[in-house]
């Protein structure tokens, strides 16, 4: 189940029927993502999830700060808990549509191209749908399938089911529709202007979108970040006025109020993003990516202990579980998804000159040159890993005699590792053109264009989007730690000063006032009669008050919190959630973060 609506129709409602529970929107949401479970077995699964974070904060929270605070943790805690798992699929959705509305443009792009070689709306939809991926190009299949006996194709159906959230997707399916029962001399203007109805749809959306986020985007920027940095440079000055902050308190706030926060924000921010150009899907099973679990679980391991040795050396014993994990778990992930980024790469290089491509083979179809010699000559040509692919695919055509289809996509085929709708729908098209002959060059050569255009589309949106994601980014890897770094230097100074602690300046300030008496003052007399009470007092609060070594830890963990979650925004709402990318990118986020807020840690402390 893979389209939204319809399944609504179907699964959705026979869950609403089954069950009544739940609203419309978590129906749907089920629906679209296929989960076999109903509505109400997601409620409840909501409610035991409360109840069960509910009492494990409490349980927690009391021991270490008492029973009040523990309440008051295990009630927000589990309606947190509960609204997760409540909201959980309707966020999942929203991202996976998010995904999926990136593929409208080139799936409107091969309906366009379809009907320019045969007005027929049935074969246009067949062919747009067999050549895609996704829920789009999914939905569009099961419409066709289902009005295979009928006397329409399907496509103002799939056009209705995605309107809600991409109304472009309506008007270019009612031009192509209009297109096909136009006259000759008007069919190209309206195939035009289907194309075009959804490009600008989707700029207009994304353009939209950049300037709505911006706003969020500063309120997270300041609230998550600048505002907790700022809070824990005054813990020191706090400590020396009398109001000590135990560690049970302030680790609790950074290390899980301050988080999960931020962690809904980014869910929010990624929900109400319109359009995703996801990346080409890289599955375990891609002949170019080994398993690399071993591998990453001992570098990281590995590089997570040196770091934590080396640090422990030279900068200071506490420090050393921050470097420890934060170049650890960066280098676990950097290895598991190194073999995938390196074939995205390859990926990319190939659809940067996949319109070059086109554009020969365009040309020289146009000429009356076979379809398999064209792509034999592009193979000879171009240069790099597109070249490459049509060498090879020429090569393979001529010995093994093959058709184009085959020659790409068979067993064995240089496109095979290519996971690429694009090249897909480019191998479709030039094997529609193989039986067409000459008058599909003129297609190949608006292939190209399309491609080019596609191509723009996505950088434009990224370039959009870098004003944001960027600030998000440098957060995460540079100025956060930088602050924390220089905070917890500060409060090392402020030690070095007070002898007994952060918490030990209350006492010292005390003494100060009470020695400020002349010597038959009764205070004075007052002071030296309680001298034994106080100090025991003093030797309580500094046991309890927040040390530097607790509190150089708390803040790296937040550090590295943020270089985590920063990072996984920044790339979600540029690219779409895509794990390769995300666990790419957080695995240089996260040792850049912990060298950083060492580095800054030492360098404020030479100053001060």
């Amino acid at each position: 189940m893979t389209g939204p609506d319809s399944d609504l129709d179907g699964a959705a409602r026979r869950s609403a029927t089954d069950d009544g529970e739940g609203s419309a929107e978590l129906r749907r949401a089920i629906a679209f993502l296929g989960w076999e479970a109903t509505s109400a077995r997601v409620i409840e699964t909501g409610y035991w999830a409360g109840v069960g974070v509910g009492l494990t904060c409490a349980v927690v929270v009391a021991f270490v700060s008492g029973p009040v605070p523990g309440l008051l943790s295990g009630l927000a805690g589990g309606l947190g808990a509960t609204h997760i798992a409540h909201r959980g699929p309707v966020w999942l959705a929203s991202l996976r549509r998010t995904r999926a509305l990136g593929a409208a443009p080139g799936l409107v792009g091969r309906l366009v191209l379809r009907m320019r070689l045969d007005p027929s709306t049935e074969r246009a939809v067949r062919f747009a749908a067999r050549t895609g991926d996704g829920p789009l190009a999914d939905g569009l299949a099961r419409h066709e399938r289902a009005n295979t006996d009928g006397p329409t194709s399907g496509l103002r159906a799939f056009a209705r089911e995605w309107q809600p959230w991409f109304p472009a997707i309506d008007r270019a399916a009612a031009l192509v529709r209009t297109a096909a029962s136009a006259p000759p001399e008007r069919r190209g203007r309206c195939l035009d202007r289907a194309l075009d109805a959804t490009i600008s749809g989707t700029t207009d959306r994304l353009a939209a979108f950049v300037g709505e986020v911006r706003s969020p985007v500063s309120a997270l920027y300041a609230f998550g970040v600048l505002l907790p940095l700022a809070l824990i440079a005054l813990l020191p000055a706090a400590a020396a006025t009398g109001v000590p902050i135990g560690p049970g308190v302030v680790a609790a706030l950074y290390l899980g109020v301050l988080p999960a926060g931020l962690l809904a924000a980014s869910a929010w921010l990624l929900s109400r993003r319109p359009v995703a150009f996801a990346p080409p899907s890289i599955d375990e099973d891609h002949p170019d990516v080994p398993e690399r679990g071993t591998h990453a679980a001992v570098a990281g391991l590995g590089t997570g202990a040196i770091a934590a040795v080396v640090t422990a050396r030279f900068v200071s014993g506490w420090a050393a579980p921050v470097a420890g994990v934060g170049v650890g778990a960066g280098v676990a992930l950097f290895v598991a998804v190194h073999r995938r980024r390196a074939v995205l790469s390859n990926v990319r290089a190939v659809e940067r000159s996949l319109p070059d491509a086109m554009t020969v083979i365009g040309g020289d179809v146009a000429e009356g040159v076979a379809v398999e010699t064209a792509i034999a000559n592009a193979g000879e040509r171009l240069d790099g890993a597109t070249g490459e692919l049509f060498e090879r695919a020429g090569r393979r055509s001529d010995t093994l005699r093959v058709d184009v289809r085959e020659a790409f996509l068979g067993r064995g085929g240089p496109a095979v590792p290519v996971p690429s709708p694009r090249v897909q729908g480019a191998v479709a098209l030039l094997a529609v053109a193989g039986r067409e002959g000459r008058p599909a060059g003129d297609v190949l050569l608006e292939l190209a264009d399309q491609l080019e255009e596609l191509r723009e589309l996505e950088n434009d949106a990224r370039r959009q989007l870098a004003t944001v994601t960027g600030t998000l980014t440098n957060t995460a890897a540079v100025f956060a730690p930088l602050v924390g770094g220089a905070t917890v230097a500060l409060a090392t100074g402020i030690d070095a000063v007070d002898a007994g602690g952060l918490g030990a300046g209350a006492t010292a300030g005390a003494d100060a006032l009470g020695g400020a008496g002349g010597v038959g003052d009764p205070g004075t007399v007052g002071a030296e009669a309680s001298g034994t009470t106080s100090g025991a007092g003093a030797k309580s609060d500094s046991a309890s008050a927040l040390s530097v070594p607790v509190l150089g830890q708390i803040v790296g963990a937040y550090v590295l919190i943020l270089a985590a979650l920063l990072t996984a925004l920044a790339t979600g709402l540029e690219r779409g959630f895509d794990r390769t990318l995300v666990a790419y990118r957080v695995g240089i986020a996260l040792p850049t973060a912990a060298a950083t807020y060492l580095v800054a840690f030492l360098g404020a402390g030479l100053l001060l």
